[in-house]
């Protein structure tokens, strides 16, 4: 994954928080440079520990070689690619392998912002107001009947925050009745925040999590990205 100190180069103002359920992990975060436009992404691979680390391994590749050996930028055609590398390495495998990845990817050129998902929607808050573009309900996998993926364009403005995450944080249990804490009192954790730094915002969010999951058990790797621009 990629240095700190890389990311603190191409996204100034942002966050990552990365809690692995285990010493290994499904969920990763991912990041290149290439022709002035900065890609990131948070990815879920199925399971966690041991072998949700195996298929990550695999997807991480597939996105590196689809900048790097086949020169793509736009999401979409990136997450086609990988899609594409990542089936046909499940299928050197002897039994059928129905595992894959979930992700939202990102690109930023100055103020041209770009996305394509699996799953794994796009949140962008502007002026009080969460703004959300939803992903392809298709996973980087096998699946009946794929469908190319959807590249998302926008014109950022001044002061847009954009948040990525795995399904992890939301889902967790926790709470006085050891529920969900699902996507909506996340976005109403993400609007509360936003007067304040991307710095001071990572440790809220992650306290909030702490505090929520109590001393109930973390039940999924956790991924969340925050950029302002």
């Amino acid at each position: 994954m990629p240095q700190a100190k890389l990311v603190e180069e191409y996204l100034k103002e942002s966050f990552i928080i990365y809690k692995p359920k285990d010493v290994v992990a499904g969920d990763f975060y991912w990041m290149e440079h290439k022709d002035g436009k900065v890609l990131f992404a948070a990815a879920d691979c199925t399971g966690h520990g041991v072998p949700g680390a195996m298929v990550s391994v695999i997807c991480n590749n597939g996105l590196n070689r689809s900048v790097r050996e086949y020169g793509l930028t736009d999401p979409g055609e990136i997450l086609n690619k990988t899609r594409e590398i990542v089936v046909q390495e499940f299928e050197k495998s002897e039994e059928e392998v129905k595992d894959g990845m979930d992700i939202a990817l990102c690109s930023i050129d100055g103020m041209k912002l770009q996305y394509a998902g699996a799953h794994n929607p796009l949140w962008l808050l502007r002026g009080g107001q969460l703004i959300e573009t939803k992903a392809s309900k298709q996973p980087i996998g096998q699946f009946d009947n794929p469908e190319p993926y959807t590249t998302h364009s926008f014109d950022l403005e001044a002061g847009d925050s954009i948040y990525i995450f795995s399904d992890g944080y939301v889902d967790q249990f926790g709470g006085d009745k050891g529920k969900k804490l699902k996507a909506r009192a996340f976005k109403e954790l993400l609007l509360s925040v936003q007067s304040k730094t991307m710095e001071e915002q990572c440790k809220i969010i992650d306290q909030s999590f702490e505090t929520w999951k109590g001393n109930l058990e973390q039940i999924d790797d956790v991924c969340v990205i925050g950029v302002r621009v």
